[in-house]
């Protein structure tokens, strides 16, 4: 076979198995059968030595030129390929469009963006601290003593290299008291840390907004007066208050505030242990030794401080009887909000 003649039967051979490629994949296995570096055409190659010297570039030649012709084959096979590609993946704008879900704030995130405008509103000041803290800061620093219960492991998580998670954000109001003089007015929201058993009314993970107040001639009737006054733009004007004296360290005197429940409307409810009132957070005026701590002269200045559990309020507010499902990321859930 001369060739001439097998240049004919390739060029042959290459058009059948060409016509027969169904796919990218496909077209890909004939390149490699004629054109890779142990194809046919290579072969070709690779014998050119055998050729009688005088039509040796006359064989040269041809073979280039084959090389060329089968290339060029495969390229306008490839580029049909692609061509049926987009045909298929072309879009008909005359058909409905796909449903788009659009993400929203998790509903603690709204609430806390809710309060934090109203305190602002109120003429508070934002401050944020952080969550790993110090003993001195979490304990001491708020009058806490050596012995008291809230230092207790069970209570506490506490880091290896001595640190712990604070237990409340009131560890914020000594930080920027530290480094601010009166007058000093904050709020300070944030996530806070306890060692409890997980159940439907408690979580080892929770957030609160701690607010603070020093100045000159600061009262329990301030206090009384901005509790009642965010009550009221947060629940509506129609909401009841009540404090109850109370006890923390670091005020005196001090009261925990209820509020009318929502859900029986002061009638008697499971949530509220049928008294008709719901627990919303703690208050009282800063204990003067918070205040020596700091270095403010507490012949002069006085404050209060409170402190609200962000989920308590939105369970009263969403009606939600079970802490838990804040934490659980059901899009069931969430989408409601």
């Amino acid at each position: 076979m001369t060739i001439h003649e097998t240049i004919k039967e390739v060029q042959e051979q290459f058009k059948d198995v060409l016509k027969n490629a169904r796919d990218p994949l496909m077209l890909e296995e004939v390149k490699n059968t004629f054109l890779g570096r142990k194809g046919k055409i290579a072969g070709f190659f690779s014998m050119i030595g055998e050729v009688p010297p005088d039509t040796r570039k006359e064989v040269g030649k041809m073979l280039n030129e084959l090389k060329r012709s089968l290339n060029e084959q495969l390229e306008l096979r490839y580029a049909e390929f692609q061509s049926e590609k987009k045909q298929k993946e072309r879009v008909d704008y005359t058909l409905p469009g796909y449903v788009v879900h659009k993400g929203s704030r998790h509903p603690l995130t709204q609430a806390v963006d809710d309060m934090l405008s109203i305190f602002k509103r109120l003429g508070f000041d934002i401050a944020y601290g952080p969550e790993v803290e110090t003993d001195w800061f979490n304990f001491e620093s708020l009058n806490f003593p050596p012995n008291h219960p809230a230092r207790d492991m069970q209570d506490t998580f506490y880091t290896e290299g001595g640190g712990l998670l604070r237990t409340h954000t009131s560890p914020v109001q000594t930080r920027y008291m530290a480094i601010h003089e009166p007058p000093v007015r904050i709020v300070a929201p944030g996530r806070v840390y306890r060692n409890e058993a997980i159940s439907a009314r408690s979580y080892c993970l929770f957030h609160q907004i701690e607010g603070l107040y020093i100045d000159t001639d600061i009262s329990f009737a301030d206090l009384k007066g901005t509790i009642e006054l965010f009550c009221r733009m947060y629940y509506g004007k129609d909401v009841k208050i009540k404090f109850r004296t109370s006890y923390f360290p670091f005020t005196e005197p001090s009261a925990e505030i209820d509020v009318s429940c929502f859900l029986c409307k002061g009638k008697g409810c499971r949530v509220c242990k049928n008294t008709g009132w719901l627990e919303i957070m703690g208050c009282g005026m800063v204990d003067p030794n918070v205040l020596k701590v700091i270095n403010y002269d507490t012949e002069k200045y006085t404050g209060y401080a409170f402190g609200l559990g962000v989920e308590r309020m939105v369970m009263m507010r969403l009606g939600i009887n079970d802490i838990r499902i804040l934490f659980e990321n059901d899009v069931e859930f969430l989408r409601q909000f």
